[in-house]
């Protein structure tokens, strides 16, 4: 039998440490924004690329990159900072120990379709209104109106996921090529409309909506398709400054301050 060729790309914008193995591809992200800056690793402004969209689409640049020029079987993304691990490697002290590898995703891409980030809960909050108060509710409803006029099977599942108290986002997951594929196409579409439909906004921060609200397509997607997935923890490379995210969101939510920035 053929060995299974499954590739994991890791976005960055930035020099920073990378995960060990054949399995990982780092990826500059934003490279035609930068021209002067090498990394040294494959670029997301060579042949069919959307790079010097990365102010807006953010990893979407790499996603996309990734999308028209990798012929893997197995397709993923992660990013520099935030990982998938593995369920067996749990406690080990370095982070990047930590990391799942080909050997076990394959083995959960034989029992689901795709394997996802663990889904992130929001306890006192739906989807949407830890949206709302965080950033501009509004633009979830752009979504929802361009789903509705181009894919409205889809809206019943967008409804459930802005009342749910959770959802998989970041834009992490290795799926089949074929699947990869099929589900960039569709949610590239959407992205690109909302963008269109919105426009460029003036804070550089707030202007990345369109990679953020791409984040929240996944769960539609996956129920609407039927899919099943597998989920693996999440690893953060430095450590989470948690004082400074709750203290963000309860300014969000009650003195109805935006976030400014990425926690």
């Amino acid at each position: 039998m053929a060995t299974q060729n499954v590739v994991v790309a890791v976005a960055s914008h930035k020099a920073y440490r990378m995960p060990e193995g054949d399995m990982y591809l780092p990826l500059q992200v934003g490279a035609a924004l930068h021209p002067n800056l090498d990394l040294g690793w494959q670029r997301d402004d060579e042949g069919d690329n959307i790079s010097l969209k990365n102010g807006s689409y953010s990893e979407l640049t790499g996603l996309y990159w990734f999308w028209k020029n990798c012929d893997a079987d197995y397709k993923g993304l992660v990013h520099y900072r935030r990982l998938l691990g593995s369920r067996e490697y749990r406690h080990a002290k370095d982070p990047y120990d930590r990391l799942v590898q080909e050997d076990e995703l394959l083995r959960l891409l034989g029992q689901r379709d795709i394997v996802v980030a663990r889904r992130r809960n929001y306890y006192i909050e739906s989807v949407y209104s830890h949206y709302s108060h965080t950033f501009d509710g509004g633009q979830f409803d752009a979504m929802r109106e361009i789903l509705q006029e181009t894919d409205p099977s889809y809206v019943p599942a967008w409804d459930a996921l802005m009342k749910a108290g959770g959802a998989h986002i970041y834009n992490m997951f290795v799926m089949p090529s074929t699947l990869f594929d099929e589900y960039c196409g569709w949610m590239f579409d959407k992205v690109d409309r909302l963008a269109a439909k919105i426009g460029p906004l003036d804070d550089p921060f707030q202007n990345r909506y369109p990679g953020r609200v791409s984040e929240r397509l996944l769960d539609p997607w996956l129920q609407t398709r039927g899919l099943t997935y597998a989920e693996l923890p999440v690893v953060n490379s430095e450590p989470v400054d948690w004082w400074a995210k709750g203290t963000g969101f309860l300014k969000a939510k009650f003195l109805g301050k935006k976030y400014d920035k990425s926690f």
